[in-house]
Formats: C-alpha cells, sequence, structure tokens
C-alpha cells in the first residue's frame, strides 16, 4: 500500500514501526488472518486463469472442425476442469478454516463459521476524476490531486481491515465516501470508464463493472463479513464475550439483509438474494447459539424448571439450525454453498436436538414430584413442554406416577441417542469436518454423556416399552432479530467539498462555466438582492444596473468574489465581500444552471468470468414537470448525421461538449420553471 497521504478531513492514523496507516488498518500485520486472506487472493488468480483457459477451450472446441484437434482439445478442457475443481475445493478449505478465526482462549466449544473478505483489483481515480472535473465543473483539477489520493489510500485501506470495530468504521467511512463520489463524478448518462472488479469470496469468479453499485455492494459485504470475523473471535468463555458475539452476528446479519434489500442485481454469486438470504439465516442461528451458550455458562443446575428452560432454548438452537439446513439444501444455493458449511449445519441441528432430549430425560427421570412441590407450576411446565402428550398420558399423572416418568425419560434418551448417532455420522462424512479436533471432541463427549445416562436406568424390560418421546417445543428468552447497519454513527467528511454544496454541485446538473463580471457598486447600490444559503444566487437583478450590464443574470450561483472562494458562504457573508473595503468597483464570478434533462437510459454492462453477461438498467428519475411536449421533441430519435447541426436540441450524454465561455444560451419561447425555485431559502434584500 502507499504511504497514507493527510487527507482534508484528517482522519486518525496508527504508527507501526517507521510507516503510518489509517486507523482500523494495517497490512503489514502476519495474524493468520492475514495469512488465510493472502491465500484467498491467491487462489482467486489461479481460479481466474484456469477460467480463462476453460473458456478458451471450449471456444477452440465450438470452432474447430479437425477431428484430431477437437479430441485433444476434449483432453485439455477435461485437464482444466480438474484444475478447477481442485482449486475451488482448495478454497473451499479456506472458507472452512474456522479454527483462524476463533478466540485464542482454549474453549470446549463448537467452532462458529465466519466469512471471509472478497477480494479486489487496484482502481486508479486520477485521471478520470481530473478529467470530470475540468469537463463538468470547469476548475483546475491538479487542485484536487491530494483528495483524489486521499480517496485511493482510503480504499487501498479497506482491502486489509483490522478485526474490531476501528475496522468496520473504516469500511463504513469509505462507503458513505463512495456516495459523495457518485453524486460528484458518476451522472446517470454516461460511463466513466473505470473499471471495478471485485472475486466472489465463495468460488473465487471475478464480477467487473463500471459504475459503482458493485463497489458499494462489495463493501457491504465485507463489512457484514468482518461483524461475522469479530464474532466467532469473541471470547465465548464469558458473559462479555458472548454478548458481543451475539451483536456481532445480529450485525452482520442486518448489513447483510441491507445488501439483499438494497442491491437486488448483483451479478456475484455470494451477493444474490438466495445467497444472501441463506447468509443471513445463518448468521441469527450462530447469534442464537450464543443465547444458548450465555445461558449455560454459569452451569446448568439440576433442577426442574432450569433443566425445562435449557432443553427449550436447545430445541430452539436445533430448529434454527434445521432451517438454516434447508435452506442450504435448495437450489441455486446448493451448487455454490461450502458443503462443508451445509454439513456443519445439518451437525448442528442433530446435536442440539440431542441436547434438548437429554436435558428432558434428565429431569423426568431424576426429579420425582415430592409432598409441598409446586404440582400446578410444574405440570404447567410440563404441559408447555409438549405440543401433546403421548397417548395414554397427562401431564399430572406422569409427574406423579415414577414407572411413566421413567419410561417417557428413556423414550427421550433414546431420541438423544439416535440425534447423537446422526450428528457424528454427518461430521465423519464431511472430509474438512473430521479434521476440526474440537469438533469431534465435543460430539463424542456429547454422545457418551447420554449412552452412559440410559445404561445406568436399562432394565430388562426394556423391550417392551414401545413409547415414542414427543417432540419439544422451541422457546427462547432472547429472540435474536437482525440489527440494520448504523452509518449515521460514522462520521465522514466529503473529500472534494472544495467543489461547493452537493445539493448544487453535482454530476446530475450542469453548468455554464465561470464569467467574470467586472461592475461598479453606484453610492453602494449593487443592483440586485441576494438568496439561498452556500451557494448564494443572484435574485431581482435590474435589468439596467453595472451588473446586467456587464453579463450577471437572475438565478446565476456566485462562486467567488474577488478571488474569493464562495461557494459554501452564506448571504451575510457574501454581502460583506461585496461591500467590503468601501470599494465601489467588484469582480465576481458566476456560474449559470443548464438544462441537463435527459431521457436517454444508460446501460451498465456488467462481465463475470465463467457467467453470462447480463445489463443492469439505471432509471432516472424524471419529474412530471418535466414530461411536456417539449422534451419529447426534444428528445426524438436523431440521425447519427443530424447530431450537433441544432443548437436548440439536446446534445448526447455520451459525446463530449466542452463548455465555451460566452456562449448564449438557446432562446426558448415557452418560459420554463426556474430551477431556483427548489431551494428552500429566504431572500434577503440590501
Amino acid at each position: 500500500m502507499t504511504d497514507a497521504l493527510l487527507p482534508a478531513a484528517p482522519q486518525p492514523l496508527e504508527k507501526e514501526g517507521d510507516c503510518y496507516f489509517r486507523k482500523g488498518c494495517n497490512p503489514l500485520a502476519q495474524t493468520g488472518r492475514s495469512k488465510l486472506q493472502n491465500q484467498r487472493a491467491a487462489l482467486n488468480q489461479q481460479i481466474l486463469k484456469a477460467v480463462r483457459m476453460r473458456t478458451g477451450a471450449e471456444n477452440l472446441l465450438k470452432a474447430a472442425t479437425n477431428h484430431k484437434v477437437r479430441e485433444q482439445v476434449r483432453l485439455e478442457l477435461s485437464f482444466v476442469n480438474s484444475d478447477l475443481q481442485m482449486l475451488k475445493e482448495e478454497l473451499e478449505g479456506l472458507n472452512i478454516s474456522v479454527g483462524v478465526y476463533q478466540s485464542t482462549e482454549e474453549a470446549f466449544t463448537i467452532p462458529l463459521i465466519p466469512l471471509g473478505l472478497k477480494e479486489t483489483k487496484d482502481v486508479d481515480f486520477s485521471v478520470v476524476l481530473k478529467d470530470f472535473i475540468l469537463e463538468h465543473y470547469s476548475e483546475d483539477s491538479y487542485l484536487y490531486e491530494d483528495e483524489i489520493a486521499d480517496l485511493m489510500d482510503l480504499r487501498q485501506a479497506c482491502r486489509t481491515p483490522s478485526r474490531d470495530e476501528a475496522g468496520v468504521e473504516l469500511l463504513m467511512s469509505y462507503f458513505i465516501q463512495l456516495g459523495f463520489v457518485e453524486s460528484r463524478f458518476f451522472p446517470p448518462t454516461r460511463q466513466m470508464g473505470l473499471l471495478f472488479t471485485w472475486y466472489d469470496s465463495l468460488t473465487g469468479v471475478p464480477v467487473s463493472q463500471q459504475n459503482l453499485l458493485l463497489e458499494k455492494a462489495s463493501i457491504l459485504f465485507n463489512i457484514g463479513a468482518l461483524y461475522t470475523q469479530i464474532g466467532t473471535r469473541c471470547d465465548r468463555q464469558t458473559q462479555a464475550g458472548l454478548e458481543s458475539a451475539v451483536d456481532a452476528f445480529q450485525r452482520a446479519a442486518g448489513v447483510l439483509n441491507h445488501l439483499k434489500e438494497t442491491f437486488t442485481h448483483t451479478p456475484s454469486y455470494d451477493m444474490s438474494p438466495a445467497m444472501l438470504s441463506v447468509l443471513v439465516k445463518m448468521m441469527l442461528a450462530q447469534a442464537q447459539e450464543n443465547v444458548f451458550e450465555k445461558i449455560c455458562l454459569p452451569g446448568i443446575r439440576n433442577e426442574f424448571f432450569m433443566l425445562v428452560k435449557v432443553a427449550q432454548e436447545a430445541a430452539k438452537v436445533g430448529e434454527v439450525y434445521q432451517q438454516l439446513h434447508a435452506a442450504m439444501s435448495q437450489a441455486p444455493v446448493k451448487e455454490n454453498i461450502p458443503y462443508s458449511w451445509a454439513s456443519l449445519a445439518c451437525v448442528k441441528a442433530h446435536h442440539y436436538g440431542a441436547l434438548a432430549h437429554y436435558f428432558v430425560a434428565t429431569l423426568l427421570i431424576d426429579h420425582q414430584l415430592k409432598p409441598g412441590a409446586d404440582e400446578d407450576h410444574q405440570e404447567k411446565c410440563l404441559s408447555q413442554l409438549y405440543d401433546h402428550m403421548p397417548e395414554g398420558l397427562t401431564p399430572l399423572a406422569t409427574l406423579k406416577n415414577g414407572h411413566q416418568r421413567r419410561l417417557l425419560g428413556k423414550s427421550h434418551l433414546r431420541r438423544a441417542i439416535a440425534h447423537h448417532e446422526e450428528s457424528v455420522r454427518e461430521a465423519s462424512l464431511c472430509k474438512k469436518l473430521r479434521h476440526i479436533d474440537v469438533l469431534q471432541e465435543v460430539l463424542s463427549a456429547a454422545h457418551q454423556r447420554s449412552r452412559l445416562k440410559y445404561a445406568q436406568h436399562q432394565e430388562d424390560d426394556e423391550l417392551l416399552n414401545l413409547m415414542d418421546a414427543p417432540d419439544i417445543i422451541s422457546k427462547t428468552e432472547q429472540e435474536v432479530e437482525i440489527i440494520l447497519p448504523q452509518f449515521s454513527k460514522v462520521t465522514a467528511t466529503d473529500f472534494f467539498q472544495k467543489l461547493g454544496p452537493l445539493s448544487v454541485f453535482s454530476a446530475n446538473k450542469k453548468w455554464t462555466p465561470p464569467r467574470s463580471i467586472h461592475f461598479t457598486a453606484e453610492e453602494g447600490d449593487l443592483g440586485f438582492t441576494l438568496r439561498g444559503n452556500s451557494p448564494v444566487q443572484v435574485h431581482f437583478l435590474d435589468p439596467y444596473c453595472s451588473a446586467a450590464l456587464a453579463g450577471a443574470k437572475e438565478g446565476d450561483y456566485i462562486v467567488s468574489i474577488r478571488d474569493v472562494d464562495c461557494k459554501w458562504l452564506t448571504v451575510s457573508e457574501v454581502m460583506k465581500l461585496l461591500k467590503g473595503k468601501g470599494k465601489d468597483d467588484v469582480e465576481m464570478k458566476v456560474v449559470s444552471l443548464l438544462d441537463f434533462t435527459s431521457s436517454m437510459h444508460s446501460k451498465c454492462a456488467t462481465y463475470s468470468v465463467g457467467m453470462q453477461k447480463t445489463y443492469s438498467m439505471i432509471c432516472l428519475a424524471i419529474d412530471d414537470d418535466d414530461k411536456t411536449d417539449k422534451t419529447k421533441k426534444i428528445s426524438k430519435k436523431l440521425s447519427f448525421l443530424s447530431w450537433g447541426t441544432n443548437k436548440n436540441r439536446q446534445k448526447s450524454a455520451s459525446t463530449l461538449c466542452l463548455p465555451s465561455v460566452g456562449v448564449a444560451r438557446p432562446q426558448v419561447k415557452k418560459k420554463l420553471p426556474s430551477p431556483f425555485s427548489l431551494l428552500n431559502s429566504d431572500s434577503s434584500l440590501y
């Protein structure tokens, strides 16, 4: 990364050795996570090379007519497909490398699944933004070299965010900055020629677009991914750590859900609506798992009501993981989701279902209804534990009959053992899960505990017990929910605020080049009034005053007075400059807003290796007032040779038209509505 430059809005910097980096970023940190991310980047390049070779071989196979050539191409194509499959399996191995992201504290807990960050290529903003500043804003582009360097440095820093709140704030600040950049430099009627390339975090397939939609969506994805990594890093042996993990996964779900609802046509597999829906479910399921761990952390007391509560909490976790596994098994997600993720979801569904049945068996077998006990409360809890009691049993009768309690408890133990066996079998079928030692230890210990409990109460008449344990109703004291991203809490200053207020000086509006107005204020009378507030407009202009004769027009924006930039000044401040130093001669520069309405819609071409080419339409918001007959005549389809021959016709947005000083505006017979009437400001008379 290039050395960080001091931005226009000072950013906190971190010192690392002899280099300085933005707060929330340290590209030189040699952590296991950074090494894993470097491996991901290298794999993405290898996958890109293999995909290109496969595309070339497929095209050659279609074009070749010689039989021997076709046979040789088929052979090479089979090798390329084999290599590509091996690379994708290696990438899946990185996605399931959960041990790298877990807390450094020794914990006897099942690992959680984080998301890897999306990788990207470098983007050079300098040439495109400089050209646009000169062409559109008619300003010296070299005055904005530092701002452009700050933008590129911020983007580079976002490629290596730290795994904490500072890293999240860094990504959010860049996302907000992209909103400023889009409004200032990306008009909806043309492409700027910048190509943004991002790699799919699940498949490694690169996707490229020529607008900021892919850039903004990918940054949002990385914010959600960073939250998942923060959640997995939390210490799950403390209450504070588990609460932080729950919060992090809920925020990750909120960011991914916001991405799904905001960017609905992203061409990347990992950001498709179906995939994002599954990822949101996965984050909420892991948050619910942390809620269960938080309840169990102080210890599970062998008490009737405590065991009822823990059993229903475990059933809730098993239920959400069962729903997650079902969602992962549906097309088209099934083809792209890592197999190890789906296997782990199935393992957890059976594991927590087994725990629920084990706790219910414990409360039925170990606790007998004693004289003086709260029978009504226990009966109510037992009735709410099941959707329906087994045939011939009632809650109160079961509580009072020790034999029935023992039979029902052992039926729950049998279901618990069956679930444990299924979870162990599912984990053994997945190659990646077999190598996660802590997972195997947790599953084995839980299985052995249930078998030991069952063996202690096994009797000779066991074969006569045909009672089936009913399903346990899930219930939780803390229902997890998504937490929407709070961008308003992140302070970000527009790097290019020197261009003027964004409400006026944006890419959606067009002006004349700045015109110099030399006039004389006779006896302090300017000949016009001012209105608006940053920037100030000329209002109620006397057509015979000195300023009007010098070329000023009503509605002009005042951008400078006596070489002092005043785009951000208020009416009173501008008036002080106009009447300052007791001089009657005034020199000011003004710009006039032009009609920039265009009925043309631009197509944004999206290229994705290994995917079909897609086109997303960027629709313009056109007010009803602009849909007049004259607008329809202006947007009439013209031949190529007739473009530019009629000055009164609107010029094509794709044609480069540099503004020239002193060119009069075309006369329009029908009076158009004043664009300045949209400004909600008071006029001031001087």
